[in-house]
């Protein structure tokens, strides 16, 4: 019998169009980097568009980034990311040193990104990872590149640490209060100055920084670069700036390690104490005053966590933190600090322990009996917006354009004005309004990269379904440990109904039934 032999030809290893993105990035907000970061996704844009048998996935751009580190880069992560999803076969990068400064990070990328079929071309070093012998070139060019980074940054470190010493070490960025008034000295904004001077009387009042930071959202107080959100972290930060009393301690944190990290100096270098540097909004006694308070209530918040309720309780009202109590007669039950610290401040009142355990029961029968008509299906969402969000999202590419064009627009501006050919008010007015532009375009970036929450808050919510499954059939008293394992917060409403955010952030709410027997 004879033997019909068909040859079977090689698949192509990859398709006739490839799918190609770039990666550019600068590390200072100069004018001229501005003109660099714009032109450079010009430039690829325009690159890859044309490129016949290529196919333009998306610009990836961060600005003013530090390239020792990967995890403040959002568009590099997004790079990666979408790599990891089977969306892009080729990268194109200007060098190592825009890729990575770091060596390790650098390498690591290049070889996971070798794993998934993706090969990166890198232009100024004539590098394609392609080729399986470059390794040791972007090795020796990478550390080369980290060498580079380094030095810099020990210069710029040492000319801070001599106009430290000489008392003439003043920051780029002045807080909330200040601003900068040239020939390296700082003044006072009056308007500013008068919320630093509420909040300090506020906190010796009685009032927490939760409860200040909640009233100055009520009032609409804009924060110093337009932003209206306040945290309890920006009063704290307030509260034990010595700046306010005109004095400067410089040198509170040093660079660590490489690639960098920011830590908090614990004697490793020299501080510099600068007194009487600047004017005073408030004053030393006050200053002083503040820290014995915050040091007293540091005590007290840094209390071990004793019961399954502690921390994860909040007042509807005011934010703040609920605290147990137990009556004389033995009575628990969870009151709001504001309500604590002076009934003026919150109306809330306190709530009984026993009635949160019983709500708490209530609202997982419920669960459990309805799960398939009440979890599953906000699941099914939930892996449906996860599956929509890995889609491609032309959406990205017009921000970062319409970014660059507007970078670009606001160089040529400031050019124009440096050599005399444009009228300062003019040139005022267009800067103001390109400047308002780029912030509504990295906000509306902002607001699409954070879709990528999707997948950790999806990944939660099927922990919490897998929890509930398992769990007991019908609950007769309050289990800490499912407690811990189903519920991320709760938080205490004004009519008395507690709302209940479970891990994956499905909420449900479960009013008190209160039995005073």
């Amino acid at each position: 019998m004879s033997k019909n032999i068909t040859i079977i030809p090689p698949s192509e290893g990859r398709p006739d169009t490839l799918r190609v993105a770039a990666y550019c990035r600068v590390s200072t907000a100069l004018e001229e980097q501005e003109s660099s970061y714009a032109s450079q996704i010009r430039s690829y844009t325009e690159l890859i568009s044309q490129h016949e048998g290529w196919e333009l996935v998306d610009i990836y751009a961060d600005e003013a980034a530090s390239g020792t580190k990967t995890d403040k880069r959002e568009d590099f992560n997004r790079l990666l990311a979408d790599c990891r999803k089977g969306k892009i076969d080729r990268v194109l990068v200007k060098s190592i040193s825009r890729f990575s400064r770091n060596t390790k990070d650098c390498l690591a990328a290049l070889r996971e990104l070798m794993r998934l079929g993706v090969t990166v071309q890198f232009e100024k070093e004539n590098i394609d990872t392609g080729t399986l012998t470059t390794e040791l070139m972007v090795s020796v060019s990478g550390s080369l590149a980290q060498q580079e980074s380094m030095s810099i940054s020990q210069n710029i470190r040492m000319g801070y640490r001599r106009r430290m010493e000489r008392g003439e070490f003043i920051t780029n960025k002045p807080p909330y209060g200040y601003r900068n008034a040239g020939c390296g000295t700082l003044e006072i904004i009056p308007e500013e100055a008068e919320v630093i001077r509420w909040v300090f009387e506020s906190y010796l009042n009685g009032y927490s920084p939760a409860s200040i930071a909640a009233e100055m959202n009520r009032r609409g107080i804009k924060k110093k670069y337009g932003k209206s959100i306040w945290r309890k972290k920006a009063i704290v930060d307030w509260l034990t700036n010595e700046k306010y009393t005109g004095s400067t301690l410089c040198q509170k944190t040093l660079k660590a390690g490489f690639p960098y990290t920011t830590v908090k100096n614990r004697g490793e270098l020299n501080q510099f104490y600068i007194e009487n540097c600047h004017p005073a909004i408030i004053s030393r006694e006050m200053f002083d005053r503040v820290q014995i308070r915050l040091e007293q209530r540091k005590v007290y918040l840094s209390a071990p966590v004793k019961y399954p309720l502690s921390k994860k309780i909040t007042c509807g009202n005011c934010g703040a933190t609920l605290y147990r109590n137990v009556s004389q007669s033995g009575t628990a039950s969870w009151s709001c600090s504001e309500h604590t610290e002076g009934r003026r401040s919150c109306p809330a009142k306190p709530v009984r322990e026993r009635d949160i355990y019983t709500a708490f029961i209530r609202m997982y029968n419920k669960l459990r009996l309805h799960e398939g008509i009440i979890l599953q299906p906000a699941l099914r969402q939930m892996e449906e917006l996860e599956s929509a969000v890995q889609r491609e999202n032309p959406a990205m590419l017009e921000i970062n354009q319409a970014i660059a064009q507007a970078t670009e627009q606001n160089y040529k501006i400031s050019k124009l004005r440096a050599d005399g050919l444009l009228d300062a008010d003019a040139c005022a007015a267009k800067l103001a309004a390109l400047d308002a532009q780029l912030t509504q375009l990295r906000a509306k970036r902002r607001r699409l990269l954070k879709n990528d929450d999707i997948n950790e808050a999806t990944e939660d919510m099927r922990q919490a379904v897998d929890v509930l499954h398992q769990g007991p059939d019908q609950l007769e008293e309050f289990d800490a440990e499912l407690f811990a394992a189903l519920v991320e917060k709760i938080t205490v409403e004004s009519g008395r109904g507690l709302q209940f955010q479970l891990k994956g952030g499905f909420e449900v709410v479960e009013w008190l039934r209160e039995d005073r027997k």
